[in-house]
């Protein structure tokens, strides 16, 4: 199986099962969003107008890989369906998906760095701060 079906098939499996409690009428697809909103945010966007700005700059690489039936979604979607994710659900899949990355790439060592994102935590409401973490495969030149 080719390298980015493999990808494909591993990123569906782990982000997956996680639940969409959207209306029935939605347009875009979960997977979508969050493909979209993970490289965004990999690629150093900071904020919901910059993930879709990026996202429309980067269409057809995206349409290569998602299926995108609407197109890109609005930065309003993009946040409306990250705020409805559970955060420990995403946390999981995340990480899983992470995890499964490693089986894809031929290498022993990733380096690994992470940050911690000031002023992003909201005590009143219980939410802890948020935090980046890059991957580096040094075997393939490309940063998770």
């Amino acid at each position: 199986m080719e390298l980015s079906n493999t990808f494909n098939s591993t990123f569906a499996e782990c982000f997956g099962g996680l639940k969409d409690s959207r209306y029935k009428n939605k347009r875009h697809l979960l997977l979508d969003v969050i493909a979209i909103c993970i490289c965004g945010i990999l690629s150093g966007m900071t904020d919901f107008i910059e993930i879709e700005e990026f996202a429309n700059l980067h269409a057809e690489w995206f349409k290569q890989y998602l299926a995108l039936p609407y197109g890109v979604p609005s930065h309003d979607t993009l946040e409306r369906v990250v705020a409805i994710l559970k955060p420990s659900e995403f946390n999981e899949s995340f990480l899983n998906w992470i995890g499964r990355l490693k089986e894809l790439f031929p290498e022993n060592v990733i380096p690994i760095d992470g940050k911690t994102l000031r002023g992003s935590h909201q005590r009143g409401k219980g939410l802890k701060a948020l935090h980046i973490v890059n991957a580096y495969s040094c075997a393939n030149g490309l940063t998770l």
